[in-house]
């Protein structure tokens, strides 16, 4: 009962994060589900037969905000389900003793991406409104839906970047169309995974709370996106899929360290972890500082335009 409880704490808070960064509910579940023990193929089918109900939640309460473009939507989410299927294949016919050191360097990888990306980088906004091409949108949903399905999440990691770093739509339109596309994701990759296992290694109960702790969330995450600073959580939520998957590839089952190099290594990542979040958060208070003295010029600049001669 206390596993179960955990878990859907686990969902409730994986899709807070998901629905209002895009990212991170696949990652942060499933390297929970290996770091228990879980078989890699049988705990991505969980995350995605889970994820199933809460991307149709999160889809519903981002089209509720307006927080969705339906053309980015079936651009994206088409060849993500067709990759989401391959991959899922693919990890269900991979030996369990290879999967598990495979999905974690996924995973440290996207991981990696998550906090690098989002501390040094943050967001751009400088070409809002130019169009989306399909040549762009296809490749890129081809490619996340087959890492999202072999590493147990990566669809969120690897679109939701992609399309803010084009610059081209608002940062709350592609959370809410990455979060909604992969619904199409979740379903083909658990279809993949059912062909391929049917229902060896799933605990149906664990769907079950996983999915009701991220539909909770849901709306909530979906309004939280307008308040929430992305670069921030970007930096929280990458830092600990980096330090929980380096823990599983460290461990006997994968590299075999010692603990002497192991705590080093712990060292040098809650280090870098922790200065990643400082220098986001500072980051952050120096662009809403320079966008208020923007808004200030802005507003005098009017002042002087409307005042009589």
């Amino acid at each position: 009962m206390r596993k179960l409880v955990l878990l859907a704490i686990v969902g409730f808070l994986a899709q807070l994060v998901d629905g209002s960064l895009g990212m991170a509910y696949g990652v942060t579940t499933t390297t929970l589900l290996l770091a228990i023990g879980t078989n890699p193929a049988a705990a991505s089918a969980t995350v995605h037969l889970a994820e199933i109900g809460t991307t149709l939640f999160s889809g519903a309460s981002h089209w509720r905000f307006g927080n969705v473009d339906w053309g980015v939507v079936a651009k994206i989410g088409i060849p993500g389900a067709v990759g989401a299927f391959a991959g899922a294949t693919f990890l269900a016919s991979l030996d369990t003793d290879v999967a598990k050191p495979v999905m974690s360097t996924i995973l440290l990888v996207l991981g990696l991406y998550v906090l690098v990306r989002f501390t040094l980088k943050g967001l751009r906004k400088d070409r809002l409104g130019q169009p989306l091409r399909k040549r762009f949108l296809g490749p890129l949903g081809l490619f996340a839906g087959f890492v999202d399905a072999t590493g147990g999440g990566g669809w969120g990691p690897v679109g939701t970047p992609a399309l803010l770093a084009s610059g081209r739509i608002e940062p709350r339109k592609t959370i809410g169309s990455i979060d909604t596309s992969e619904f199409l994701v979740a379903l083909a990759a658990s279809l993949g995974f059912l062909l391929a296992l049917g229902s060896q290694g799933i605990i149906w109960s664990w769907v079950a709370v996983l999915l009701v702790g991220g539909a909770i969330a849901a709306p909530i995450a979906a309004y939280i996106v307008r308040i929430v600073p992305p670069r921030i959580l970007g930096s929280l939520v990458g830092g600990l899929i980096v330090l929980t998957n380096s823990r599983t590839l460290m461990g006997k089952d994968a590299l075999a360290l010692d603990d002497a190099v192991r705590w080093v290594v712990y060292g040098v990542i809650w280090t870098t972890w922790l200065g990643a979040v400082a220098w986001s958060t500072k980051a952050h208070r120096e662009e809403q500082a320079a966008e208020r003295a923007s808004e200030d010029e802005r507003s005098d600049g009017e002042e002087l335009v409307g005042s009589p001669a």
